[in-house]
């Protein structure tokens, strides 16, 4: 009996339901006028934007990886496995591995040091950050104000003497860039080639900073790498100089003592000291300089082996793809939000009228 009843209760929820919806189907279906000249007004709107709406230009900037000193024995045995499917790890340890490399151009830094580098424009030599404030015509708003009215970045400025206003503008050039103007992406983990994605409505800004961007990082990323080598081959270098001219003084001091011995008495072999220290100054710094050398060299081959090599792949070129906000889309898209968003308004509006 009790399932009976439940059954009867389900068919008259049921029923209700199908009811409401009619009701309500037909309460807006009495009100398509307002909906259709919404969705036209909607249309009118979308077709506007995208007269308005500037295209989005995109620079597209690919390069490879090369790192001679690589992981001996243990690199060439990840590398096999890697070819089989097999992931042994051991890729997170280098600083500049994978993603950390791709986040490294994302970083605030290299961001800022690219924005103040040097791009000629019409003539003159700006810097891309004052290429991206006039691009965008930040400079009309900032006249009434006396703190960024005076504000430029010239090219290749010392970031550290900035002053707060400058650090704030720059700050937003970060952000802007950061939410949908720069994408780096390593395609696989098993291939060493990045791609750097550059989107703006400025065609040339898009192409320079892409450029710039990846020069930036790939001279950090050498000058880390090979930071060591290089300070090592300093050193030996500066010895090396500075034994030479111990050597070349000890050379010039023998041929002074034996001019001053010329002719001497052999009974006085006291006279004959100084040029024979000479001699053995002359001797010592003749192993130290040879053994210098060596060093030197094995610290030149040393340096080249620990210098990446970063090979740029695809460069930006003109024209860039162009992303544009087209007619038929924002005349479809316009109508359908300006529909829904006119249904949605009159659901709302009869449900409230329900309630009270």
């Amino acid at each position: 009996m009790e399932n009976n009843l439940q059954v009867v209760n389900d068919e008259i929820s049921l029923k209700d339901l199908l009811q409401k919806v009619k009701e309500w189907f037909s309460y807006l279906l009495s009100k398509w006028r307002i909906i259709l000249i919404a969705g036209i007004i909607g249309s009118c709107l979308g077709l506007a934007i995208s007269f308005i709406k500037k295209p989005v230009y995109t620079a597209t900037l690919s390069f490879a990886l090369e790192d001679e000193k690589g992981g001996g024995g243990l690199g060439g045995a990840l590398g096999l496995a890697s070819t089989f499917g097999i992931d042994l790890g051991g890729g997170g340890g280098s600083v500049f591995s994978g993603p950390n490399l791709t986040e490294l151009f994302k970083s605030r830094s290299m961001v800022e040091k690219t924005l103040l580098s040097p791009v000629t424009i019409n003539g003159k030599r700006i810097s891309l950050a004052e290429m991206y404030i006039q691009n965008n015509d930040w400079r009309k708003n900032w006249s009434k104000n006396p703190k960024f009215s005076t504000i430029e970045f010239l090219p290749n400025a010392n970031r550290k003497l900035f002053t707060r206003a400058q650090d704030s503008i720059m700050g937003k050039l970060f952000e802007n860039l950061s939410k949908g103007g720069l994408a780096v992406a390593q395609k696989d983990k098993k291939i060493s080639i990045i791609n750097i994605d550059v989107s703006s409505d400025n065609e040339l800004f898009a192409k320079y900073f892409c450029e710039a961007l990846a020069k930036q990082v790939s001279d950090f990323y050498i000058d880390t790498k090979s930071k060591k080598a290089r300070m090592n081959m300093a050193i030996l270098q500066r010895q090396t100089d500075s034994i030479r001219g111990e050597l070349n003084g000890a050379i010039t001091g023998v041929a002074v003592a034996n001019d001053n011995t010329f002719n001497l008495n052999p009974a006085l072999n006291v006279r004959r000291a100084p040029s024979v220290r000479r001699q053995v100054d002359v001797q010592a710094n003749t192993a130290i300089l040879t053994e210098l050398v060596k060093q030197t060299e094995l610290a030149k081959v040393t340096l080249r082996r620990e210098t990446p090599l970063i090979q740029i792949i695809d460069n930006p070129i003109l024209p860039l793809r162009k992303e544009r906000f087209g007619k038929l889309k924002g005349i479809i898209l316009g109508g359908f939000l300006g529909g829904f968003l006119t249904i949605l308004g009159l659901i709302a509006k009869r449900f409230f009228k329900s309630i009270v």
